[in-house]
């Protein structure tokens, strides 16, 4: 099932995002530049403002959450970012990725483009993006939390989708 999140939501929120970023970026980025990102990112005041401002989903299995994405609304110039998408790893490959992304693309209607940032070593989210018709615009290096970190940016066209 997937549903919009709450503030009752936050912890849930939290724990996911936790479990899957020290497995996903283990190896990739320092766990005290993890740690810091996830306090500062998903603490309560932020993922209250996000639930206020943006398009947070949970996806949830016998009444579990076991993942969620984070979608900002269309702006002026029609785009959209996907700022986040993350399962618990043994929910990974189950299909409540491609729910949670449908879902949110019903939400951006008169969008023209959902852009998405990938840590470029981040291969299993770069197949998931790639398979759902995300392309490649460019991949560049920038400083996250003072480190190094290559990043790719993809683009899906949402101007074909039924408005």
């Amino acid at each position: 099932m997937i549903r919009t999140g709450t503030p009752a939501d936050i912890e849930s929120v939290r724990e996911i995002a936790h479990i899957s970023w020290n497995d996903t970026y283990e190896g990739i980025i320092p766990s005290p530049i993890q740690q810091k990102f996830l306090e500062q990112s998903y603490s309560t005041p932020m993922l209250e403002m996000r639930m206020e401002r943006t398009i947070l989903l949970l996806a949830e299995q016998d009444g579990q959450a076991v993942g969620f994405a984070n979608f900002t609304k269309v702006d002026e110039d029609g785009d959209a970012e996907l700022i986040a998408m993350y399962m618990k790893p043994e929910h990974q490959r189950s299909g409540f990725g491609k729910k949670l992304l449908s879902d949110g693309l019903s939400r951006l209607k008169g969008g023209q483009q959902l852009f998405v940032y990938v840590e470029s070593e981040n291969q299993k989210g770069r197949n998931f993006y790639e398979a759902n018709g995300f392309l490649l615009l460019e991949e560049f290096e920038e400083l996250f939390e003072g480190h190094p970190l290559q990043t790719a940016k993809y683009v899906f066209d949402l101007s074909g989708q039924a408005q």
